[in-house]
């Protein structure tokens, strides 16, 4: 309570003082911070507080300048809470060029309402917004707030730093009772913390000053290596009355054991379809495919995120007489599932989507969804359990190639999801064009896409039904000046999925007519014309994304009395980071182009960019080749 009270009348001292005292002019901001920024940070202080192993308080102050229209965004800003967290004080402000106060934050101006994803069906979490953005530039906002947590399950990371983005003043504390001291992990950062002792409490705090924007390099490693960062977590933590330890894997696995216990119960009637189902097949990858289908098509996927309920599963009975559930009901009613036919599942925890990351040596909270693991042999079976559609075993961009936590009788261990070969990330294009003396052309084209190709611009979303599909067509085909006479799609849900994407099009000057010369780019739909900058000063490595395999073989048939003037020879183009190929043959009256391209994922020294930018250079180069044929008549 003391402070909270301090917190408070800090605010008031500010309210009461602002009409006076000028406050983060603009031209106390260091030119250097002002090159290349779009926004200041003025101040940036978090306190975090460990009362207890279920309780905390986290104060916030965030001062940020607006130099110009494209930071706009900052100027807004959201402060989540349920029943758990408690918002103690929230306070705002507005000041111009020269820090004298525009508008303070009025009550009627914060927007409370809850955080609804229009998939969410029970939540409690809700989130106040605030727009103070104005129309001149520059331009400062502050915010400030206390918010009280009746749980220790997480503790909020801070991160300084960013492309267009500078800070001038940050600072991060952390302060808890010896006997309950968190973790920390500092990324990019050296500064020491000073330490403080006192009134039952070790208090550390890192201080600092003067960060510039920081530069993300093209084809560079992910932000978390290169922004300066703290993370935390707590040793030992309380959430709704389950109590665990966070000091290794075992210990949080055990944790999460005690959330599941007793969930993964079936109705007698649903344990009887298991063995109805299960009984005439063999091997295990038969039975899990054949149950995992049957949990498709009984359930639905709906956000759960009430109390611990965002965290514990529903129970295996209640999915199933819903028919709906979380990422975590779904994925346990699977391990329930798999149970009953006497098959071993796991329970399996995810960062998924674009964020691969994952602290090995430093136990955490660090992930955002569940699925399912069945050990089978040598091998495991991957599976999705919020889609109704995903096939069997296939994890695709969402979940595959990262580690995880697999939770196991013992705990649990980090595993490693499914990588696919480039051969299996499969694009492969035949097409035929046949071109009219005015250069116009018709076009029948056949792709196949696989693996994560699959899921091209959405592809694998697309295929429910006719108008998704015409509008993935309209979006992803790179062709100027089409017009679609007929398409069709198909889909073969393998382990290794592919779509089939066929296409009629009319192609308006697909080739170019000059006199007696006709101008042709042989490369139908597949040119890389992004070619990333050269650098003399490169600061970090090289990372390529993905693996894949492109190949491409367009067939040309020309008009009549048309021959080529000269065709290209074949093109290699070989590096460590992936090999091209092209060829140009002409025979009775047409051209077969075949391309071909392979990237392989990787890491590579930062001394080898400029390697590829000569290889996407000459990549582009070969891709724009242009065939010029003669009429001999």
């Amino acid at each position: 309570m003391i402070r909270i009270l301090t917190i408070t009348g800090l605010l008031f001292s500010i309210q009461l003082t602002a009409k006076d005292d000028p406050k983060y002019p603009i031209s106390a901001v260091p030119a250097e911070l002002k090159e290349n920024a779009n926004v200041v940070v003025r101040e940036d202080h978090v306190k975090f507080k460990i009362l207890e192993k279920n309780r905390a308080t986290h104060y916030v102050h965030y001062v940020v300048t607006i130099l110009n229209e494209k930071g706009k965004d900052y100027a807004s800003h959201d402060v989540w809470y349920d029943k758990l967290t408690r918002i103690v004080n929230l306070s705002g402000a507005v000041y111009d060029a020269q820090g004298n106060v525009v508008k303070k934050l009025k009550d009627k101006e914060v927007y409370d309402h809850a955080s609804y994803d229009g998939f969410t069906l029970f939540s409690d979490d809700r989130i106040k917004s605030i727009d103070l953005s104005q129309s001149i530039y520059p331009y400062t906002v502050e915010f400030e707030y206390v918010l009280e947590y009746k749980f220790l399950y997480y503790i909020p990371s801070s991160w300084w730093g960013g492309e267009n983005i500078s800070y001038q003043h940050a600072s991060y504390e952390l302060s808890y009772p010896p006997a309950i001291a968190p973790r920390f992990k500092l990324f990019n950062i050296e500064a020491a913390p000073r330490k403080l002792l006192g009134s039952g409490f070790e208090t550390l705090t890192w201080t600092f000053e003067n960060i510039k924007p920081i530069k993300l390099e093209s084809f560079g490693p992910p932000r978390s290596e290169i922004i300066p960062h703290i993370i935390a977590a707590p040793s030992q933590f309380e959430f709704e009355g389950y109590a665990g330890k966070m000091d290794s894997w075992q210990e949080f696995g055990q944790w999460i054991i005690s959330l599941n216990k007793g969930r993964d119960v079936l109705p007698d009637e649903t344990k009887a379809k298991v063995k109805s189902i299960t009984s005439v097949l063999k091997t295990t990858e038969e039975k899990v495919k054949a149950l995992y289908e049957y949990m498709q098509n009984k359930t639905r996927y709906v956000g759960i995120q009430l109390g611990i309920g965002g965290y514990q599963p529903f129970e295996a009975s209640v999915v199933d007489k819903n028919g709906y559930g979380d990422c975590k009901a779904l994925s346990n009613y699977m391990v329930a599932l798999c149970k009953e036919a006497g098959i071993t599942a796991n329970y399996v925890l995810i960062n998924a989507g674009a964020g691969t990351s994952f602290n090995i040596d430093f136990p955490s909270t660090q992930f955002n969804h569940a699925i399912t693991a069945v050990p089978n042999g040598k091998d495991t079976l991957w599976l999705e359990c919020t889609s109704q559609t995903n096939p069997f075993d296939y994890q695709g961009k969402f979940t595959g190639d990262r580690k995880a936590l697999m939770i196991t009788n013992a705990g649990a261990s980090v595993v490693k999801t499914i990588r696919y070969k480039p051969e299996d990330n499969l694009q492969s294009r035949t097409a035929y064009i046949y071109i009219d003396a005015t250069g116009n052309a018709k076009a029948l084209i056949k792709t196949t896409h696989t693996g994560i190709q699959y899921e091209n611009g959405g592809l694998n979303s697309a295929l429910s039904n006719t108008e998704n599909q015409r509008k993935w067509i309209e979006r992803n085909t790179e062709v100027p000046n089409f017009n679609i006479n007929s398409f069709s799609m198909t889909e073969k849900k393998d382990k290794i999925p592919s779509a089939i994407v066929n296409l009629d099009l009319t192609l308006s000057r697909y080739a170019s007519v000059s006199g007696k010369r006709l101008f042709v780019s042989p490369n139908l739909m597949n040119k890389n014309s992004y070619v990333p900058p050269k650098t003399e000063e490169r600061k970090t490595d090289v990372v390529l994304q993905s693996d894949y395999l492109d190949l491409d073989t367009i067939k040309i048939s020309l008009p009549e009395n048309i021959y080529p003037e000269f065709l290209p020879e074949p093109i290699k183009i070989n590096s460590r980071f992936g090999e091209y190929e092209a060829s140009f043959k002409f025979d009775a009256g047409k051209v077969t182009y075949i391309r071909k391209m392979k990237v392989w994922k990787g890491r590579f020294p930062k001394e080898t960019y400029n390697e590829l930018v000569d290889f996407y250079k000459n990549v582009s180069k070969a891709d724009n080749t242009k065939l010029v044929f003669l009429n001999k008549t």
